[in-house]
């Protein structure tokens, strides 16, 4: 592979310095580096941090590749400045066995464009019932960490207790998404004004809160790890700091849109404002920035869950829940965290790389840009200002809220192990 010198960024939002890529690391950081035979990438005025991890990914692929296949969505990753992403298990068939997560695992080798992490079922075919072959998934190629049944709430207590029992032998973690299934039936959105002005089912935010409460005692009791998936309300980040101040093993994530959009947005009932949790108030969204600046909420991540048209074009009632996020993510949280002053740069890099490698054990992911590290790495131009078009998307699905919005910053360059795969703003 042939060199690369990164001339004059900001890493990590300080000095500008020069980053020398050597094959599949990062040979050299300083000033004035020569460029010798090294392709030169003039970075004056960008923003270099390590490549972006996704701890919450939908690829959709096996079963519903009329959404998103690995390689459109690590496509889509590697145009959001990701290098690696974890993979949710609702695909069908479900990723309960260590055949199904190895075959994604391994077509995510095939993309070239993001390592995928598969994450497994904690319960087989995402039931309830029965807990998943959770030690099969760990020992298999893939080598799975985190266990998720998203999209459904491992909703029986037992079941959870066990699951955090299995995980902490080797290590993993149990990422909740945390819905007490009896309290949002027939739910449509946020419980609250909006929801009873507009006549729409509410989803009240005790359904999220009651069930992280039992999880963070489970962990407690057991001493194993729980990872909350997409806190959504004021009163979750309220017990995720109480359990972090016992010292629980309590890790969450809050997504760009919860920090951004509001119930308000449901009143154009277009249903590209459907999701799950559902948008909430102007308060929650406040608590989850204040908690993602102090450290309570962990990581950003996507959430990205893409759909097919026709199951965003129509009434909201039949609509599927969900929106694309790796293409907007980083923009979004430059303008709701950096623009407002509550994360540096540097936190950025924390929150969307360091920190949910980390939960995720993602080798090679979430290292310093430093001599000796892997080139993993991606390219911000702080400075652009340009307005949502999912015509441009990488993704398959289009499903975005933010079309014809203007929303700061781009990604410019993405490089896995050195080698790009996006220069000036498109795939390589």
């Amino acid at each position: 592979m042939s060199k690369t010198l990164i001339r004059g960024a900001q890493v990590l939002g300080g000095e500008p310095q020069d980053v020398l890529i050597d094959g599949e690391t990062i040979l050299e950081v300083g000033t004035g580096i020569e460029a010798g035979d090294a392709v030169v990438v003039e970075a004056e005025g960008k923003i270099l941090l390590p490549g972006l991890v996704d701890l919450h990914t939908h690829l959709r692929e096996p079963g519903r590749e009329d959404s998103e296949t690995v390689l459109t969505g690590t496509r889509a990753a590697a145009s959001g400045g990701y290098t690696a992403v974890f993979a949710m298990a609702n695909t069908f068939p479900v990723a309960d066995t260590a055949g199904v997560v190895e075959q994604v695992y391994r077509l995510g080798k095939e993309s070239g464009y993001a390592d995928v992490q598969p994450i497994g079922a904690v319960t087989v075919g995402l039931e309830g019932k029965k807990l998943a072959e959770l030690g099969a998934m760990h020992e298999s190629a893939a080598g799975v960490t985190v266990f998720s049944d998203d999209g459904k709430c491992v909703h029986d207590a037992v079941i959870m207790r066990r699951a955090l029992e299995y995980v902490k032998a080797f290590g993993g973690v149990v990422a909740q998404h945390a819905q007490e299934p009896r309290l949002t039936e027939g739910a449509q959105m946020n419980e609250g004004v909006v929801s009873a002005e507009l006549g729409l089912g509410g989803w009240p935010a005790v359904a999220e809160e009651s069930i992280i409460a039992r999880d963070v005692l489970l962990a407690e009791h057991v001493g194993s790890r729980v990872h909350i998936c997409h806190l959504s309300t004021a009163g979750s980040v309220e017990i995720v700091r109480w359990a972090k101040s016992r010292g629980i093993d309590v890790t969450a994530e809050v997504t760009p849109h919860h920090l951004l959009l509001t119930d308000e947005m449901v009143r154009s009932y277009n249903p590209v404002y459907k999701v799950n949790p559902p948008l909430r108030t102007e308060r929650d969204v406040m608590a989850l920035r204040e908690a993602l600046a102090d450290g309570t909420i962990d990581i950003v991540a996507t959430d990205h869950a893409p759909h097919p048209h026709e199951d965003k074009d129509c009434e909201w009632a039949a609509a599927a829940m969900g929106m694309v996020g790796l293409e907007t993510a980083l923009s979004v949280v430059q303008q709701t965290m950096v623009e407002t002053g509550l994360l540096t740069w540097a936190a950025v890099a924390d929150r969307m790389s360091v920190k949910p490698a980390e939960i995720g054990a993602a080798k090679g992911h979430g290292r310093p840009v430093s001599e000796g590290e892997p080139a993993n790495l991606t390219l911000v131009d702080p400075a652009y200002r340009g307005v949502v078009d999912p015509a441009g998307f990488a993704s398959r699905s289009g499903n975005t809220p933010y079309e014809g919005r203007e929303l700061p910053g781009r990604v410019t360059h993405t490089w896995l192990r050195g080698r790009a795969t996006v220069v000036d703003g498109k795939l390589a």
